[in-house]
């Protein structure tokens, strides 16, 4: 482990919380950490964030068709920030949360094939709050890399029960076990478990167990649950509620091209089913929490990672209705609500008037708890617990930037909004891709009075989108050099002793192979798996891996899918990995999975 990353775990400073600023780094609240707090001062955490809910998925957010009791009950206890940014997508949500840092300073600049891996260089709020005393316990998705060095438990968890990959039923499923969100296939701390019951009560089930523990022991815990619902697939929900979902006229709260489709009602009908099963899990949470007298002190945090998965109702607590959804930079695809629930401290129902974002919740949260700045770490994002917490009604202006699309590095202008006081400036690349935006599209809105983005202002006001082009230039030029000075994308490294087996699936290759680091040079057993429900129609197939300069192939019988490579000579060092299926004269078949087993 590079010793710059050693010192960033386990040193921190005991001073206040210290803002670094470089470049277009956030300007820094008025209040830190008067220091470390003794442990049983310090206030217990629970993060809840859920995947693909979008703002106006809420009862007390307008929605008058899904059910959303207890979220909205915590809504009315907590502290919610009016203007709460995401990223349009998944993973860059959660490298910035997990960081205080904009996504892609940390090499996580998409979801999928190799570009979601976070830099395991990164201090995340877990290792902080770790080094702080914190037992800490994660649930649900981590999005940030199925392999060492980059899991949960490699980055400051103690306790990790999650499902691998974006989610549930895509690629990091196993070929024998297909993803299903009743009785799931998840991971327990790295090993293949496999509990009973729907995804979403068994992730709030082991968070409350965590909690419990760590109560009787008398240890402070970060708790971070992260559902992957209501993201699809829509295959597996609770099945009373979807039945009562069915029976709903959702007509309110649908796009106008859905009216009348039976699968456009039946999708949301499920998703509908998902979200009422989040709200009622978090009825529980808060339940357990109160019935044990934690709640006196435990601060609650509930956002969502992105807009809507469908194009629906996206209203807000203050009567807005927004335009967009996921992927999409328009305020309904990264607005999230931010609420914010610490008894005493914090006064419920209060609405703090700030524009905030993703970056900011790990400095506040280390702020709250009296732990100090992992030392060496520069945040672009600031603490705004002074204005949650009334001691201040705001903070400095300052530009916040929300940026994400597919490719294998930032790119200029594509898909990016920035957001400065009432003005926001934005291109919103479509189809959501890596498209080349060398003559932009800009959009230029007044929020404050076209919170809908309705009336661009882009030929009227030259001069403010001059203004806000050139501060987004300024940060698109730091993170680009940021981005360039590690190697991208980040390398999956091979050793016994950590990960055994290594199992490499698709959501973490580059379309071909798999880059790693062969850290134990060493004689490994190499499987090739086709995916789920395939394998090889007739005879006359070989098996062929390619592990850096070495290549080896094999005969594959009739309708076999996965192929044995027994004691493969691995080298020490960096090396690329692929597995294919050949024919002459048939379409290659590339390996879903690779699994490479240390003898």
């Amino acid at each position: 482990m590079p010793i710059r990353r050693v010192l960033c775990q386990t040193l921190f400073l005991t001073g206040a919380l210290l803002f670094l600023l470089a470049g277009c780094h956030a300007q820094p609240g008025s209040k830190g950490a008067t220091g470390p707090r003794k442990t049983a001062d310090r206030p217990n955490v629970v993060v809840i964030i859920t995947d693909d809910q979008g703002i106006g998925d809420f009862g007390i957010a307008g929605n008058a068709v899904l059910q959303t009791p207890h979220l909205d009950a915590l809504a009315r206890r907590s502290v919610s920030v009016s203007d709460f940014y995401v990223s349009p997508v998944c993973s860059p949500t959660r490298a910035s949360l997990m960081t205080g840092r904009y996504h892609m300073r940390t090499q996580c600049i998409d979801t999928y094939q190799g570009r979601s891996r976070m830099s395991p260089e990164e201090v995340t709020l877990a290792e902080a709050m770790r080094g702080a005393g914190y037992a800490t316990g994660i649930f649900g998705k981590w999005h940030l890399g199925d392999n060492h060095p980059m899991r949960p438990t490699d980055q400051g968890f103690d306790e990790a029960l999650i499902h691998r990959g974006g989610g549930i039923g895509q690629s990091s499923d196993t070929r024998d076990k297909p993803g299903q969100y009743t009785n799931p296939v998840l991971y327990h701390n790295n090993h293949e478990v496999n509990p009973t019951g729907y995804c979403t009560d068994i992730y709030f089930d082991a968070a409350i167990g965590f909690i419990n523990k760590q109560a009787e022991a008398g240890q402070p815990f970060f708790t971070y649950i992260a559902t992957n619902a209501p993201h699809g697939p829509y295959h597996d929900v609770p099945e009373g509620l979807l039945a009562e979902y069915a029976a709903r006229d959702l007509s309110a709260i649908m796009a106008p091209n859905d009216h009348g489709k039976p699968e456009a009602i039946d999708r949301l009908a499920r998703i509908g089913a998902m979200i009422t099963n989040i709200d009622q899990n978090v009825g529980k949470l808060v339940g357990s929490l109160e019935a044990s007298g934690l709640i006196d002190n435990t601060i609650i945090l509930y956002l969502n990672d992105n807009g809507p998965n469908t194009r629906r109702y996206v209203g807000d607590l203050h009567g807005h209705t927004f335009r967009g959804m996921k992927t999409e930079v328009y305020e309904g695809g990264i607005r999230s609500p931010l609420w914010v629930r610490w008894d005493g401290v914090l006064e419920p129902g209060r609405q703090a008037e700030l524009i905030a974002a993703h970056i900011d919740l790990m400095p506040t949260l280390l702020d709250a708890c009296g732990v100090a700045a992992p030392k060496g770490v520069v945040w672009d994002g600031r603490s705004i617990l002074p204005v949650l917490n009334g001691e201040r009604e705001t903070l400095p202006e300052r530009a916040i930037v929300v940026q994400a699309h597919r490719g294998t590095a930032p790119n200029r202008y594509n898909n990016f909004m920035i957001r400065r006081g009432d003005w926001k400036l934005l291109n919103a690349t479509r189809p959501w891709g890596n498209q080349d935006e060398k003559d932009p599209t800009f959009e230029l809105y007044n929020l404050s009075q076209d919170p809908g983005e309705s009336n661009n202002l882009a030929s009227d006001r030259p001069e403010k989108l001059a203004e806000l082009r050139a501060a987004y230039d300024a940060w698109f030029d730091d993170m680009t050099a940021d981005f360039a000075r590690r190697r991208f994308p980040q390398l999956i490294v091979i050793d016994p002793t950590r990960e055994n087996p290594a199992m490499l699936t698709r959501q973490d290759w580059d379309g071909s192979a798999w880059p790693l680091r062969v850290d134990k040079p060493g004689r490994y057993d190499i499987r090739l798996e086709l995916g789920p429900g395939r394998s090889v129609p007739g005879e006359g197939w070989t098996a062929r891996l390619v592990a850096g300069e070495q290549a080896f192939e094999r005969p594959i019988g009739a309708g076999q899918s996965t192929a044995l490579f027994e004691a493969v000579s691995l080298p020490a060092g960096v090396m690329s990995m692929r597995g294919v299926f050949v024919k002459q004269g048939q379409r290659d078949r590339a390996a879903h999975h690779l699994r490479v087993i240390g003898r």
